[in-house]
């Protein structure tokens, strides 16, 4: 009876550690409010801020070990800020990166960025026989979806942060062109934005 119970305490225990643990990673990556960003555009009460990531000092927080640009991904920070009366419907929202050549790259879904760079296809030996490598996708991480922006709805003085995923390398002069902000009792679009992005790391 006393090494059940010994056992159980410690199965207790090895569980509240690994709680606290993913509850430490969860809250390890938490970018200030998007009013304090010089890289933002403010209409009718709300603010959004963009930050593109690509410097180390900036992707550790939220990517740990991985560079999402090594494999051709820019990840974009977005913070929406909303100081308006109304609730915010955001399930249509649009980001597209744009350029500095005025060209329009879509958002990738950060359910599919794993599948960007695939592992390579097995190469036959010289038996001929194929090797089955068990190789992972680094962009198969768990963060790329965990930091991604999810936020359907936004009530009034709430604000929402989150990743968008582009199959782009980044350069001065781009920008992020947002639409697809509804009001959620309407469902009104109310405006869109043009949030220059900044050549180099904000933070």
């Amino acid at each position: 009876m006393l090494r059940r119970k010994c056992a159980t305490v410690l199965l207790a225990s090895i569980s509240i550690a690994s709680l606290s643990a993913a509850d430490k990673k969860s809250d390890a990556f938490r970018p200030p409010a998007a009013d304090t960003f010089p890289n933002r555009q403010k209409q009718a009460g709300v603010v959004i801020a963009a930050d593109p990531y690509v410097a180390s000092d900036q992707l550790k927080p939220a990517f740990d070990k991985l560079n999402p640009n090594d494999y051709g991904v820019l990840p974009v920070l977005v913070l929406i800020q909303n100081g308006s009366d109304k609730t915010i419907d955001l399930t249509q929202i649009s980001v597209v990166y744009v350029d500095a050549n005025r060209r329009n790259i879509d958002s990738t879904p950060a359910a599919e960025v794993q599948y960007l760079n695939a592992p390579e296809r097995p190469k036959p030996n010289v038996s001929g026989i194929p090797k089955f490598g068990k190789k992972k996708n680094p962009l198969a991480a768990f963060e790329i979806e965990s930091r991604a922006f999810v936020a359907k709805m936004l009530p009034q003085g709430e604000s929402a942060h989150g990743f968008f995923y582009f199959q782009s390398d980044h350069r001065a002069g781009a920008m992020l062109y947002i639409t697809g902000l509804r009001d959620a009792s309407t469902k009104k679009e109310l405006f869109y934005f043009e949030v220059p992005l900044p050549e180099r790391p904000i933070r």
